[in-house]
């Protein structure tokens, strides 16, 4: 089965094609950033604020349409910080609905495996009256955190494929 690397972080990794959307859209508080660290791993941090109705921090990331199958899997090389994250993708960018997981992180480097198959569709956090991902691409991949509490998070990335 082949690979495609969607996102291989190194020390040389541009942030600015990483976007942070944080909570302050709708009045909250939270603030994420993200970074790459002297190892050359892209981290996804900051705190989050129930403050105003608030409550998540996302980090996104757009690039040229993906093609993929009913079969196919998104690796994706981390460490995190014990906390939940979502995982979300988009088939195109411009749709309002996003197709979303919630995976736990050990606190070690792990490597987790999504299918696409098992992506359910949400807005705003609400689950839609739709199929799971059955697109045959996508062109954005999203990272949040939102596990209703104040705290502060971190969450580290090597690599992101598809297999």
């Amino acid at each position: 089965m082949s690979t495609i690397t969607i996102y291989d972080f190194d020390k040389n990794a541009i942030t600015n094609d990483w976007k942070i959307v944080d909570d302050v859209v709708m009045g909250g508080e939270s603030n994420g950033r993200f970074l790459i660290d002297d190892d050359g791993n892209g981290v996804f941090e900051g705190e989050i604020s129930l403050k105003n109705n608030g409550g998540f921090s996302s980090v996104r990331h757009q690039f040229e349409k993906i093609i993929v199958t009913e079969k196919s899997t998104v690796l994706i090389r981390l460490k995190g910080d014990g906390k939940d994250y979502q995982f979300r993708i988009k088939d195109k960018s411009s749709t309002s609905h996003s197709y979303i997981t919630t995976f736990k992180t050990s606190g070690e480097w792990q490597t987790i495996e999504i299918k696409l198959a098992d992506l359910y569709p949400s807005f705003r956090g609400r689950k839609l009256d739709l199929p799971n991902y059955e697109a045959t691409s996508f062109e954005e991949i999203v990272f949040l955190i939102g596990n209703g509490k104040n705290e502060s998070f971190k969450l580290m990335l090597d690599k992101i494929e598809l297999q």
